[in-house]
């Protein structure tokens, strides 16, 4: 009777200690390296992390480039969907889930960098759109906004309204006053901004919110008492800080050196951020087989190969240190997305 007695107590020790290890905190959940690789394309691009609030799982919208597909220059960036995957432990696994069905017109078209926001019980989308597909760096860009009460099923709401067309790469927040910013890779490669009380009617600004030197990718959030914006200058991304979001003030680059990381290279390109308590993570994809972010030479059919095709998602923290954001992804953290 005592043997038995005490393998119930080691039993339910051993229960406690394991279930112990599935809490925040209570040890080091080191995040997958690359945390995702989409299974169909393998060219997961520009993603974008939401809760959502139906399912009551954290999703991963992303540029699904069709990477595994041979096709001249740049054509397999085109022709896109917007990949889904999913996670229900906190970000430690992700399952693919298929597209969004974003069709409003007929023909194979493109569409690139979603970022969503929630407000009063619908999720709001804003997607870079393009008609057609391209084998070189071309077509007339748009931002078009999309509607969801659960993000499967979305409506096509419209062009957004800027003053002029060729854009791409939109980021949104909330500001004190309930008025909603967005930012955007405008003209010349600089951030331009609008204002909207309910998202759907805009006024922009005819000014850049940041100049040169050329970028693209930005996205603003909020961490440690601060605005942030972060910008993909193509060698990793910069880090801008504001007191207002009026006013950036231009610090240094992270994610810019290559990391010990599997698929953790050569650079960090276009992001996310999300921002749980006293953590934030810094969602981005990489070209692993690349030397230069940049450096895809076509072979002499004209095809990029595969292996500076495909991309990968990972995930790093950032820290607030010395008045600025810093990023080591070498350095091991706790990775851990609590339901909301």
């Amino acid at each position: 009777m005592k043997h038995f007695f005490f393998l119930m107590l080691c039993s339910f020790q051993a229960a406690f200690l394991f279930a112990q290890q599935d809490l925040p905190g209570a040890r080091i959940h080191n995040p997958p390296a690359p945390l995702f690789r989409d299974p169909v394309f393998d060219g997961a691009a520009d993603p974008v992390v939401v809760w959502n609030r139906e399912e009551q799982s954290w999703w991963m919208l992303y540029t699904q480039r069709r990477a595994n597909v041979e096709t001249p220059g740049v054509a397999y960036c085109y022709g896109n969907d917007i990949g889904i995957a999913s996670s229900k432990d906190h970000g430690q696994t992700w399952a693919y889930r298929g597209v969004l069905n974003l069709d409003f017109e007929k023909g194979k078209n493109t569409f690139w960098a979603p970022d969503i926001v929630y407000d009063k019980g619908t999720y709001h989308m804003f997607v870079v759109y393009i008609q057609g597909v391209y084998s070189k760096w071309a077509g007339n860009a748009k931002l078009i906004h999309y509607t969801s009460k659960n993000l499967w099923d979305w409506k096509f709401i419209g062009y957004l309204n800027t003053p002029k067309s060729n854009i791409i790469d939109a980021t949104l927040m909330q500001m004190p006053d309930d008025k909603w910013r967005i930012w955007y890779k405008g003209e010349g490669s600089v951030t331009m901004t609008g204002e909207s009380a309910d998202l759907f009617k805009w006024t922009f600004s005819d000014k850049p919110a940041i100049g040169k030197p050329e970028h693209e990718g930005p996205k603003a959030f909020r961490f440690a008492g601060q605005y942030w914006m972060l910008t993909d200058e193509w060698k990793g991304m910069r880090v801008h800080r504001s007191d207002d979001a009026n006013v950036w003030n231009r610090q240094g680059l992270i994610l810019d050196k290559p990391s010990k990381r599997r698929e953790d290279g050569p650079t960090g390109a276009h992001g996310d951020v999300v921002v749980v308590g006293d953590k934030a993570y810094v969602f981005y994809f990489t070209h692993p087989e690349r030397k230069s972010h940049g450096d895809a030479p076509e072979n002499n059919q004209g095809i990029i190969p595969f292996g500076l095709r495909r991309s990968s998602i990972q995930v790093a923290e950032l820290i607030f240190k010395d008045g600025t954001l810093v990023c080591d992804r070498d350095n091991p953290f706790d990775f851990w997305l609590p339901g909301l």
